[in-house]
């Protein structure tokens, strides 16, 4: 397979590889998605890759659980620049004021992919945050959110963010969501990518 078609299967190969590695800890496969300088933007941790590994192990040791499921997406390729979006879920578990509970966060990974010396790779990922619900894992049970926390969250991923908060986390507050300046930003961030362009974060 050549041409653009081949460049849209290996990226996607490496999306799909980034989901199935990372909650599997094959934390050695994982980095081969990445090059040198990407880095991972996410609510509860933003930078290197390299220290979203540590980061990761860290709270994974501490009893931190987060899975990530993907679906469909699309792959833009222009010369050595890609813009790829995957439609994705993360879902976490963590006592939320006292109440096992999980929270399911339903989004798109934008990805900005290069490549360098024959292969690609991940220069940055920025989810994009579009909606998410709270349940508590056993029948019957409810956590009591606290209201003025709560809203100071997004609306695409604030129940995410009061569970990550409760337990320690600091969570960035201006993440994109499915509409707003955030994800025009972005939007036009992955345009200049593909022109060309240097990153502008």
């Amino acid at each position: 397979m050549t041409g653009d078609r081949g460049d849209r299967l290996t990226i996607r190969e490496l999306v799909e590889g980034w989901a199935l590695w990372r909650d599997a800890l094959d934390w050695d496969r994982f980095r081969t998605v990445w090059h040198e300088d990407g880095r991972m933007m996410a609510t509860w941790w933003q930078g290197p890759y390299e220290e979203f590994i540590r980061v990761s192990v860290e709270g994974f040791e501490r009893g931190v659980r987060i899975l990530h499921f993907l679906g469909g997406g699309t792959v833009d390729v222009e010369g050595d620049r890609a813009i790829a979006q995957t439609k994705m879920t993360i879902n976490q578990r963590a006592e939320v004021e006292g109440v096992l509970s999980d929270v399911l966060c339903t989004g798109r990974f934008y990805d900005f992919f290069e490549r360098r010396g024959g292969r690609w790779g991940l220069v940055l990922r920025q989810p994009i945050y579009e909606k998410d619900r709270l349940d508590p894992v056993m029948p019957g049970t409810a956590p009591v959110l606290d209201p003025a926390v709560l809203e100071r969250f997004p609306e695409g991923y604030r129940h995410l963010a009061y569970l990550q908060h409760g337990i320690g986390y600091p969570v960035k507050t201006d993440m994109p969501g499915i509409i707003g300046p955030e994800v025009e930003r972005l939007y036009a961030d992955g345009a200049a990518w593909l022109r060309g362009e240097p990153l502008a974060r």
